[in-house]
């Protein structure tokens, strides 16, 4: 049967989705690589081990285009129509800092080189690796992955991978680029790259009238933060209590609990986020991890609370950079909400760039750093 084909066809068919001709070729190549995985002999079956290894790979799949092009949907509907046991979908920079703990792990042994073992134990768990969001950013990334991702294909561990970049844009102008080019080698040697660059951004039409900022706080704008929530994250408004929740890794051991977290949505308070003593890890895990932050309840500030609006400042920037999207519910427009004490002149800067965020240009760039 063509699940993923007919199910996207269904969407298009309903008026959910616009006719995209690089969507649907997608769809029909998630397919035919569901069809190919399902076939493939299951570990330690007669078949399995008649061929003496692990059967090759089934070419996985890379998709990239601008933000809100249905990459993460048809990962979705590939993902959930798959008919494996052995599978994983992770967001890339969760995955790579799991992979940087194990390795960790494994240099304290001192057996030697840690990153065929760590390898061996990850594809052990999964025959599909489908990672959301494929983006580069550091050295330490860049200079494990053309080794990592060879052994995990030497295992027959299929990737299929989102991202905002072209393969050959990644980690570009990154230190030690060089490091970094046999990995990208090796994704057009064992993936598909299809561009999705149509006409329609699905994520801005989510947004609704496009506002963002919601004010003042109560009842009116935690109704239209919800909707958009739930428009941005497709979940039945009727089943609001059982929106997934998380609890995000910081760093140093700490973890954050996200109330409301799906589909690279993160819902916070302002007071889980500005009135708790948190720093810059806090903020770039929150950053790194969500595409659309929702803010509630976020207050005037003055000099009476000038640590929160402190750590406010530090949050704002993290998104910022990160070009992460902002909806939220406040008592005030952006330049109005620190307007008097002693943290007012600096606070300019970030109602300039909440301004920024708001806008149709900012809304419509990938997530990430550049």
């Amino acid at each position: 049967m063509n699940r993923v084909l007919a199910r996207y066809e269904a969407l298009v068919a309903s008026g959910e989705l616009r006719p995209d001709p690089a969507q649907a070729a997608a769809a029909a190549r998630l397919q035919q690589l569901a069809d190919q995985l399902e076939a493939t002999p299951k570990r330690g079956s007669i078949l399995w081990r008649a061929l003496g290894r692990a059967p090759e790979a089934p070419r996985g799949l890379y998709l990239w285009g601008g933000v809100g092009r249905g990459k993460s949907m048809l990962m979705d509907l590939f993902f959930g129509c798959l008919d494996i046991r052995r599978k994983r979908r992770v967001h890339f920079h969760e995955f790579m800092a799991e992979v940087h703990a194990r390795l960790h792990v494994e240099r304290r042994k001192e057996a030697g080189d840690p990153i065929p073992p760590v390898a061996a134990v990850m594809a052990a768990d999964a025959r599909l690796l489908a990672f959301d969001e494929l983006v580069v950013t550091n050295m330490a990334d860049a200079a494990i992955l053309s080794r990592l991702f060879a052994e995990f294909f030497a295992a027959g561990v299929t990737v299929v991978a989102t991202s905002n970049r072209a393969p050959a844009d990644l980690y570009k102008d990154g230190l030690n680029r060089h490091l970094f080019l046999p990995f990208i080698d090796l994704l057009g040697e064992k993936l598909d790259v299809m561009p999705l660059n149509g006409p329609t951004d699905y994520r801005l039409d989510r947004l609704g009238d496009g506002e963002t900022w919601h004010v003042p706080n109560g009842e009116e704008a935690t109704a239209a933060v919800s909707a958009t929530f739930f428009r941005l994250t497709d979940f039945d408004p009727a089943d609001r209590a059982h929106v997934p929740s998380e609890d995000l890794d910081v760093g140093g051991g700490r973890t954050l609990h996200v109330p409301k977290s799906l589909k690279g949505v993160g819902v916070f308070s302002f007071k889980r986020l500005c009135g708790e003593p948190r720093g810059v890890p806090d903020y770039l895990a929150i950053a790194r991890h969500f595409h659309t932050v929702i803010i509630v309840g976020i207050p005037r500030m003055g000099p009476e609370n000038r640590n929160e609006a402190a750590r406010f400042v530090t949050l704002i920037d993290a998104l910022y950079e990160h070009k992460v999207k902002l909806i939220a519910s406040a008592d005030a427009s952006p330049q109005d909400l620190y307007v008097a004490g002693d943290g007012a002149f600096e606070f300019e800067r970030t109602a300039s760039r909440l301004m920024e965020m708001r806008s149709v240009d900012y809304l419509a760039l990938g997530h990430g750093v550049d």
